[in-house]
């Protein structure tokens, strides 16, 4: 496990080869957060790009008292990404590519699923969106959410309570708290 606060300091003072440690551990799940926000492969490449630039630009100003860095990276993350959808007032739809046809029936029912989920995740409204995601691929606590949404924890469990009963209404699952 790498110590993030010492490979901060280090980069802080100078030595910006140790920033690729920090992207490694993050490149993953700062691209796919972002791609489940924007819907879309290649723009959500782009905006991990613009995210990890910025957070090293910025990476003087990060306060380990105040938040994890992975909060802070995700929060960089969160705000690029809405700030693009907001840019592309129509949202394109990204192709889904068939599936093949030898796949066995119960892996074809798991990617349909999948599909439809995706389908239905990117129907939630974008704040309810942002805490599905977080939570539920990202695994961060309500705690961490609250802080990168800069909202109350309650906020954040009503928001997720809500977007859950919605993709399982819209899923046709029996979803009870």
């Amino acid at each position: 496990m790498i110590d993030e606060q010492k490979i901060i300091n280090n980069i802080v003072n100078g030595d910006a080869e140790s920033y690729r440690l920090l992207v490694e551990k993050y490149q993953n799940p700062v691209i796919r957060m972002i791609r489940n926000i924007v819907n879309d492969n290649h723009t959500s490449e782009d905006i991990a790009q613009e995210v990890f630039l910025a957070a090293y630009k910025k990476l003087a100003t990060f306060d380990n008292m105040r938040s994890k860095f992975s909060t802070w990276l995700f929060t960089i993350a969160r705000n690029k990404s809405l700030n693009v959808i907001k840019k592309k007032k129509t949202q394109t739809v990204e192709e889904i590519s068939e599936i093949a046809e030898y796949k066995r029936g119960d892996e074809l029912e798991k990617q349909e699923f999948l599909i439809e989920l995706d389908k239905q995740m990117h129907s939630l409204p974008k704040n309810q969106k942002t805490v599905f995601v977080l939570s539920e691929f990202e695994k961060l606590s309500c705690e961490e959410i609250a802080k990168i949404e800069r909202v109350r924890e309650g906020t954040i469990r009503t928001r997720l309570h809500r977007a859950k009963r919605k993709l399982a209404k819209a899923l046709g699952l029996d979803w009870e708290l």
